[in-house]
């Protein structure tokens, strides 16, 4: 049986292709799906710490309020709202809408702003609630 496989071409791979914004905001989206998987087992720690007992839950939230647990949160909260817009962005071309590259660059390039301001927002407004 001969060897099939030495004369296929080579698929072009990420190198061949030149970046666009619809390509990244797909990688990042499969991205921030599994940094999900990350900040989930955060929550589960922090609830379990919640019904451990006040001491275990007074250290979690003091490792969480440490400034690398409120970059890791920041992320966490930036990961969970980029990728909910990036789903609503597969929604409506689910429904068969806005497949003109014009339309769908403009959508990947609007997640990223909207994620990013909305982490900047929801953050905002706990900080807000926190100090008020």
């Amino acid at each position: 049986m001969a060897n099939v496989t030495q004369n296929r071409p080579l698929s072009p791979h990420l190198q061949i292709y030149k970046p666009i914004p619809t390509m990244v905001m797909s990688i990042v989206h499969r991205i921030t799906g599994g940094a999900l998987y990350f900040g989930t087992v955060l929550v589960a720690w922090w609830l379990i710490a919640a019904a451990t007992g006040q001491g275990y839950f007074d250290l979690v939230n003091w490792i969480m309020g440490s400034i690398i647990g409120r970059i890791i949160l920041f992320g966490y909260t930036w990961a969970l709202l980029h990728h909910m817009l990036g789903g609503m962005r597969h929604f409506v071309w689910d429904l068969g809408y806005g497949f003109d590259p014009a339309v769908s660059t403009k959508m990947a390039k609007i997640t990223i702003i909207a994620s990013i301001c909305l982490t900047v927002l929801v953050w905002v407004i706990g900080i807000a609630i926190r100090l008020g």
